[in-house]
């Protein structure tokens, strides 16, 4: 197991977004990650990095690079992504093949983390656990389990993910 410090590079998604009222839309604000993190009493060291605050449906190709070259670029050989469920398996298949050598686990929420009901606190901490103890490679930690993140989908249907 690793004491080294682990980067968490927040790129949005349904963790982070926000719902001002019933006449609005979410939208996604001020990563809530730092916050959930110190309510939790992580006492790990770590590194927040916010790269972006977007639905992952508005992903772009350059987009993913980035969160690649962050990766690739960071110190810390222990990273959890912060992302949006829909299309975090494409992101998780660019940093397999460009971030060799590392840790990475996505992870992100079905429901935003302000929400009383939700996944995103046990989901983060999930990915922590897994950025610590998981071999290098890319993962994905969602709903208590931690997949292969190169051999799995969501299921829109079931509303979680599946091992492919």
């Amino acid at each position: 197991m690793t004491s080294q410090s682990i980067l968490v590079l927040t790129t949005g998604g349904t963790i982070d977004k926000n719902y001002f009222d019933a006449l609005s839309e979410y939208q996604i604000t001020d990563s809530g990650i730092p916050a959930l993190l110190k309510e939790a009493r992580v006492a790990l060291p770590f590194r927040v990095l916010e790269l972006m605050r977007k639905d992952s449906l508005d992903l772009t190709d350059a987009d993913r690079l980035l969160i690649a070259s962050a990766a690739r670029e960071a110190p810390e050989t222990g990273i959890v992504v912060t992302h949006g469920t829909d299309t975090m398996t494409e992101t998780a298949k660019v940093l397999a093949a460009e971030v060799p050598g590392k840790t990475i686990v996505l992870t992100g929420a079905l429901s935003p983390a302000r929400f009383a009901e939700t996944d995103a606190h046990f989901n983060l901490g999930m990915a922590f656990a897994a950025a610590q103890i998981a071999g290098p490679g890319v993962w994905i930690a969602m709903s208590g389990q931690v997949f292969d993140a190169l051999r799995v989908r969501k299921d829109r249907t079931a509303g979680r993910f599946v091992a492919i």
